[in-house]
């Protein structure tokens, strides 16, 4: 086996994969549920950009505003759909992308989406779209920032770590760099996703701040998440007087810190 077969990271695309299905899988239709009215999985893994990244960006699962047009949209037209402006605010702020005038960072993620052979790898811990049963609106929802409640399930922690096993187990050795959207209440996320990823990976991981953290390999640094809601994002991106303006100073310290050990 060759080392481009050995590592996880699929090309982009559709992913084939049933390891969380038990029964065979029908892309964007078979579904697994924990209960009928309360978790579920929806099989339909996707990747985009380079399968041989220096940088991994990962979501939590596809937004309702993407897992909803998977049949409609092209497939580089999928991701971040709504919020590309606020991905490339964020990841200049840490200094993955040259700063640039809103319309020109746009842009610059759209083109670092579609480029099989650039700089950056996208997809999310979790391929399949996660959605939860409202009892009040009586449907089906994405999961929005329910990420802590799903993966403090049983059923959570099952589909996280096997998607972690299979998509982050064995990274290709160009992959220096995973960044993650989403810090949680009091940094809940960056906790329950490092659980996973530390699972998933073994080896000894130490704590580099707040926001990221290690196994000598990788670097894992988590981000505001690009569809956060009030002044969340420009109080991260230090546009006002906010203690949140630290965690993205700290992950601009920990992305710096985890390239040029790897130049």
């Amino acid at each position: 086996m060759d080392m481009l077969q050995a590592t996880c990271l699929p090309a982009s695309g559709r992913i084939a994969c049933s390891l969380c299905h038990a029964k065979p899988v029908v892309f964007d239709e078979t579904r697994t549920e924990r209960n009928e009215r309360d978790w579920r999985i929806t099989a339909n893994p996707l990747s985009w950009g380079n399968q041989r990244p220096e940088v991994l960006v990962l979501g939590f699962s596809k937004g309702p505003s993407q897992a909803g047009e998977l049949r409609r949209l092209p497939h580089n037209d999928i991701p971040y759909r709504k919020g590309r402006l606020q991905v490339g605010k964020i990841l200049s702020h840490i200094g993955l992308l040259q700063p640039a005038k809103p319309e020109e960072l746009k842009s610059l993620v759209e083109r670092a989406i579609a480029d099989t052979n650039g700089r950056f790898g996208w997809g999310s811990l979790i391929r399949c779209t996660v959605e939860r049963f409202d009892t009040g609106r009586h449907e089906w929802v994405g999961s929005g920032g329910m990420i802590d409640q799903f993966m403090a399930t049983p059923f959570g922690q099952k589909i996280s770590t096997t998607c972690a096993t299979r998509f982050l187990g064995e990274l290709p050795p160009e992959t220096k760099l995973v960044i993650m959207f989403g810090l949680g209440a009091g940094g809940s996320y960056v906790a329950t996703a490092r659980k996973a990823i530390e699972k998933a990976r073994g080896g000894t991981w130490r704590t580099i701040n707040d926001v990221a953290y290690t196994d000598g390999k990788i670097t894992v640094v988590h981000v505001e998440h690009f569809a956060s809601q009030g002044a969340n994002i420009p109080n991260w991106l230090g546009q006002n007087q906010h203690p949140r303006s630290r965690l993205g100073i700290m992950a601009r310290d920990a992305v710096e810190k985890a390239l040029s050990l790897s130049h």
